[in-house]
């Protein structure tokens, strides 16, 4: 398998079930008469981020994590979004940013020295399979999952395949 098949896809999948959760999240909010802002704004606990946040970052540790894979610019993507619908475009351009990528930018790219930001002054530099397993999944996978969790705490009726984008 190369590693374009290893991240590429595994990405795609994930940013679609996200786009399906916000849809479900959102008819949820109509149909129980909740003020969209409300679930876009809830956290699982206090200190954590919200919703919108959530999913703003799924996105970033995808695109940002493909460009540096690929050594290609990094998008700058401000974080303006503040309804469903917004956020659903931000994932519809993510997914359409990923799908520019071609198998042959990652070929290599296992081994290769990847650079990004580790902290407000400091960068890390880790090799292409070390930076995907230990920053990028691991990241991306995180904001996905806390952002399903959100709406499941909130009473939206969804489960492990509507995040695996089987449902």
């Amino acid at each position: 398998m190369s590693f374009y098949d290893s991240t590429v896809p595994a990405y795609l999948q994930i940013l679609g079930s996200l786009s399906g959760l916000l849809s479900k999240a959102e008819a949820h909010c109509e149909a129980k008469k909740i003020a969209p802002e409300v679930l876009l704004g809830a956290r699982l606990y206090p200190d954590m981020l919200p919703l919108s946040k959530q999913i703003q970052l799924a996105c970033d540790f995808a695109a940002k994590g493909c460009a540096r894979l690929s050594h290609s610019e990094v998008p700058s993507t401000p974080d303006t979004e503040t309804t469903f619908a917004e956020l659903r475009q931000r994932l519809a351009r993510t997914i359409d940013y990923l799908k520019t990528f071609q198998p042959a930018k990652f070929e290599g790219a296992d081994s290769r020295d990847v650079t990004f930001p580790s902290g407000p002054n400091t960068t890390l530099t880790l090799k292409g399979q070390d930076f995907v397993n230990r920053v990028s999944f691991p990241n991306f996978y995180f904001h996905a999952a806390i952002a399903h969790g959100i709406l499941r705490h909130n009473g939206v009726e969804i489960g492990k395949r509507d995040f695996l984008g089987v449902a």
